[in-house]
Order: C-alpha cells, then structure tokens, then sequence
C-alpha cells in the first residue's frame, strides 16, 4: 500500500460520494489489472510548471479498493488545489451535492456562488490566504446582514473543507443582530383576509403554522376526517414550479386536526380544484402586502410572519414547548424560543383559552 492508503474504505466511499457521476465514470475508465494482480488507477493531477500533465497512480489489491484510493484523492483534490480557483472548487462541491440537497437549497447556493465573493473567485485555491478571506468577509459585511455573510461563508467553508482540507482560512465573522420588529395583533390579520382569495392560506398559517410551501402542496384529499396530512411541499426555483414528496423537515410531515372554519372553507372550493391553493407563492405574497398597505399596517409583515404570530400565540396561552413543536413542525426548542416566539402586550397576557377557540373567538366575533 502507499501513503494514500485508508485501511477503513468508509472514509473513502464518503469521499467518494462528494464525485460528479463523470468524475467516477472517468476514475473507474482508468482501473487496470497490473501482471501483479494487484490494480491501478491514475488520476490527473494538475500540470508541472512546463504545462505537462501530472497523473497520479494509486494500486490496490482490489480493483474496488483502488477506485476508492483514486476517488478519495479526486474528492479532496489535495494536489491540484494550487490550481483550482475558489470559484471551481465552490462549483464542484454545488454539483456533488445536486441529487441530494432541496433544489431551493442549490438555488441558494448558486446564488452565493454568483453574488458572494466575488474577489475570491479567481483565486486559486495554493494562494487563498486567511487575509484575503477575511478581507471578502468585510466586504460582504458592508452591504449585508450578518445572517447573509455567515450562510456565503459555510458554503465556502464547505467546500475548501472538501478541495483544500489542509487550508486554514478561519476568519471573524460578523455577530448576528438579534431584530425585534413590532407584529400586529393576530385580530387585525384576520380582520383584513377575511372573505379575501387568500383567506385560506393565511389562516392555514396563522391557525395551523404551516408554512408556504406546505400550503401550496397540500390537496383537497389530504383534508380528511376533520385531519390535515402534511406530507408535501411545492416550491418555486427560478420560475419553475416544483413539487417536493416531502416537507422541509423530517419534524414538518405531520397531522393537524381542522378547525370548523377551515374546513368550510375547504368545503366552499370549486369542486375541480385540486389543490388547496392554486395561486403561486408569489401570488399570495403580494396580495397579502397590498392587503397591509390598504390597511395601514406599517410596516407590512411577510407572509412567514404570520408563522411567528402562531407561536406568540402559543406562548400567549401557554402551550407547551413539546406541543407547541409538533404543531409548528420544529425540531428543536431553540428554533422555536429564539426565531418565532415574540412576546404580547401584558393586557393580552392574561387571555387563557386554548388556539382553536382562541382563533374562532376571532373569527366569529361580532356575528
């Protein structure tokens, strides 16, 4: 065995997991049986300063062993990461992981690759310095929120831990602002979107805290029995309509049961309509603003918000945590305490009635 040797081929069937399926189809095109019986594998590793190419020779004694071996180098691109520029590197961890990331998360990640650190992306990857890092880091910080800087970051931390596992580029990232933004009162929502097309999908969010995506998945024969099955999602990436056979968590996929509301209006839709919802993300979005504005809600809260105002609500009638997690999909306490739980006003403290008749006192007030 050589020095590119791993005795536990798991750690290599990892590596060779982060390969684009050409990569593994170019590794495994090169795998010879030596008159030794053992077998070798030869991968490019970059050029020598006249411009020849350099190939590196992994042997085995299996031919999988030494397809492992090659895969393993080709993975973490030890060698030829003095070539490689961080732009490529980013690119190759984004198609490694194209088949089993949600395609909003690839979205996501393209569009750090085109917008975020930008001065980075022609460096190659034996010049990347700590200094140059963070010189990028406080560039981005100037025009962007902390939130957004750390997210370009552990993308370009993923992918030189991949490429370039031996840099060292540990910087100092700005410190998230914890943002208290003012919420209207659950009442006034409800008030607004009364009768509205939206009606239904708000108060599937503000009653039920589901999430947009969830909504628009969700289809007639999903209401049933007075339950509501969440198991899908629909969600749109660069225009294009995408419905996902699952929701964005594990915790997400769940049962809520129908207040007597909702179910009316379930009731009330056109007797073709498939879905609960045919309007596009962007469709309710904009509707539910101008709602707002028409109003004088100022400043406008965003759809998601009123996932936030649920979980107030929660807090409000003193649900527990546990319950509280299963009815907001969570997986975690800490998301649930830190991003979506805001605090009323002590006048609104002193309400003691459960979420359903919490929100059909709502509902039918005044009737």
């Amino acid at each position: 065995m050589n020095e590119y040797h791993y005795p536990n081929l798991y750690r290599l069937s990892i590596a060779y997991s982060f390969l684009t399926c050409q990569e593994r189809n170019d590794v495994m095109a090169k795998a010879k049986k030596l008159p030794s019986g053992s077998w070798r594998v030869q991968v490019y590793a970059g050029k020598d300063q006249n411009g020849k190419k350099i190939m590196k020779s992994f042997t085995a004694d299996t031919k999988k062993e030494a397809e492992f071996l090659a895969a393993q180098f080709a993975a973490t691109n030890k060698e030829p990461a003095a070539e490689m520029t961080v732009g490529k590197a980013i690119d190759k961890y984004i198609e490694s992981k194209s088949n089993t990331l949600s395609p909003t998360t690839i979205s996501g990640y393209k569009e750090i690759r085109r917008n975020k650190f930008q001065q980075l992306m022609d460096i190659q990857l034996g010049k990347l310095t700590r200094t140059a890092v963070q010189a990028a880091v406080n560039v981005e910080a100037e025009r962007l929120s902390p939130k957004s800087v750390q997210n370009a970051y552990g993308l370009l931390r993923a992918a030189l831990d991949i490429y370039a596992p031996d840099l060292n580029v540990k910087v100092t990232l700005p410190k998230k602002i914890k943002q208290i933004r003012s919420m209207p009162e659950p009442e006034k929502i409800i008030e607004i979107i009364k009768g509205t097309e939206i009606e239904l999908p708000c108060l599937l969010s503000i009653w039920l805290s589901l999430r947009m995506s969830e909504i628009r998945g969700l289809k007639k024969s999903d209401a049933q029995n007075g339950k509501l099955i969440v198991r899908k999602s629909i969600v749109t990436v660069n225009g294009e309509h995408i419905e996902k056979k699952m929701t964005k968590t594990y915790d997400s996929t769940r049962v809520e049961d129908i207040p007597e509301y909702i179910q009316n209006l379930i009731d009330a839709l056109d007797s073709e309509q498939e879905y609960l919802t045919t309007l596009s993300g962007q469709a309710i979005y904009k509707r539910f603003i101008r709602l707002q504005e028409k109003n004088g809600i100022d400043p406008p809260i965003r759809f998601h918000d009123l996932r936030h105002l649920n979980a107030s609500v929660m807090v409000k009638l003193h649900i527990p945590d546990k319950y509280a997690m299963e009815r907001g999909g969570w997986s975690t306490t800490s998301t649930l305490r830190n991003v979506y739980q805001h605090t009323f006003s002590e006048e609104r403290e002193a309400v003691n009635r459960k979420i359903n008749e919490y929100f059909e006192g709502i509902i039918h007030a005044g009737e």
